[in-house]
């Protein structure tokens, strides 16, 4: 309630104090793009959100094969879940002097990017400054540029209901810290965008004792074909249907010292010491490499993942989730001290590739293959969570408008258990699973 009452104040203060010496007016509105606020002295603030009604419904398929699952000709364990997957609101803005800006942007469904439950409502709180018009610095938390690219892209403009398996397994979604960004021309329209983010690795919103160290990495993207049209760069399908091909292809690499939670989304969560009970941390590496393409309607999707870790010989004890500790470090019937922290980590690769096209009466038509390989020791070979390494899906989506003010999706999803799997309340299920989404987006 706190963040609604800033919020509301903030506009209230923007908007009564200039309205008054009849300085400010709402300058444009268009559905799904938001609220424009000017001032005459240059200061602008722009107000967004939209919500986002969802079900699903998982259907384990027991013994039977692909086919049969289409059809749930089996009688087996069905869950069905309806929430508010998201309901977003974000205020950015310039300042008289329109190198600075800002955003503030907060969700209040209790869910977090990758659809777990959490009680951290804020997003995004930055601050940024243009140093030239090809180079911009940002100071606070906000989306990291070391995630796969599908991080780059708001969650009202996705193709299917929900990321791909990719982004939950391995993002860290948002952090706390330093980041440059820069475009740069290359060359017979080509452009160069590099980034640079140094960070706590924490995740985000860390209001507590800081673990570890920093977090440092990025990324650079090639954009042969020239910029993307209204910022399709940053948004799955192309609802601009870009007159000529566009394309950006780019690889990330981070390096985490001293992580305390299994991918960098949190701080504290796993703690190891050493004999003088002083914290001792496994560092944490990720590459990738991917790809996104644009023409006349159709999209592409491509994503590679790879993550390592690195294990300090001291380690000697584990903090147990009620502040014990202990020096057991059990991996099948054996003490293995780096195998047991490895096991507790995200640790693998992966790949996901989507495709979709969107016909001009609104109606998309999508597609989806991932695939998770896990490491032999790592937390993907849960079977409760992980632990099924292809996720085939297909969805329709129906765009009501003509940007991404309002639309309707739809998707099925087959989920391979061949590897032994378990439900939701870790009871052991026998065969695969299939997920049925349906979620109503509405923006202003």
């Amino acid at each position: 309630m706190k963040i609604i009452k800033l919020t509301i104040l903030f506009l209230a203060l923007f908007v009564s104090k200039n309205s008054i010496a009849q300085n400010t007016t709402l300058e444009t509105y268009k559905l799904g793009e938001g609220l424009i606020f000017s001032h005459d002295n240059g200061a602008k603030v722009r107000f967004t959100g939209y919500i986002q009604p969802y079900m699903d419904s998982k259907h384990y398929t027991g013994d039977s094969n692909f086919i049969e699952s289409l059809l749930y000709l089996d009688e087996n364990k069905t869950q069905n879940r309806f929430r508010l997957r998201r309901a977003r609101f974000r205020l950015d803005g310039n300042l008289k002097n329109e190198r600075f800006k800002y955003r503030f942007a907060f969700d209040l469904s209790g869910t977090s990017e990758a659809g777990d439950v959490t009680s951290n409502y804020l997003l995004d709180a930055f601050v940024s400054y243009d140093i030239t018009n090809r180079i911009k610095v940002t100071f606070g938390q906000r989306s990291t540029y070391t995630d796969n690219r599908e991080l780059f892209m708001n969650s009202n403009t996705l193709q299917l209901v929900e990321r791909s398996r990719v982004t939950s397994a391995f993002a860290s979604i948002r952090e706390f810290g330093l980041f440059v960004q820069g475009t740069l021309r290359a060359g017979r329209g080509s452009y160069l965008r590099p980034y640079f983010v140094l960070t706590n690795g924490d995740g985000g919103n860390v209001t507590g004792k800081d673990h570890g160290g920093l977090k440092i990495g990025g990324r650079i993207d090639y954009l042969p074909f020239g910029l993307f049209t209204n910022k399709g760069q940053f948004r799955q399908a192309d609802v601009m249907r870009e007159t000529a091909p566009k394309l950006v292809i780019g690889t990330h690499f981070s390096h985490n010292s001293g992580m305390s939670s299994r991918r960098g989304r949190g701080s504290g969560d796993i703690i190891y010491l050493n004999d003088l009970g002083e914290e001792s941390l496994p560092d944490y590496m990720k590459f990738g490499v991917d790809l996104l393409f644009k023409f006349n309607g159709f999209s592409a999707l491509a994503e590679y993942i790879n993550t390592d870790a690195s294990v300090p010989d001291d380690i000697s004890q584990r903090v147990r989730n009620n502040g014990t500790t202990s020096s057991t470090f059990t991996v099948d019937g054996e003490q293995n001290v780096k195998n047991y922290v490895k096991g507790r980590m995200m640790l693998g690769e992966a790949y996901n590739i989507q495709f979709g096209y969107l016909f001009k009466s609104g109606i998309s038509l999508d597609g989806r293959y991932t695939h998770l390989k896990a490491d032999t020791h790592s937390f993907l070979n849960n079977a409760t969570f992980y632990n099924r390494p292809n996720y085939y899906s297909f969805g329709v989506s129906k765009y009501l408008s003509r940007n991404y003010g309002a639309k309707i999706q739809a998707s099925w999803t087959y989920v391979d258990g061949r590897d032994g799997i378990n439900d939701m309340n870790g009871d052991p299920i026998i065969g695969n699973e299939t997920i049925t989404r349906l979620m109503l987006t509405f923006a202003f």
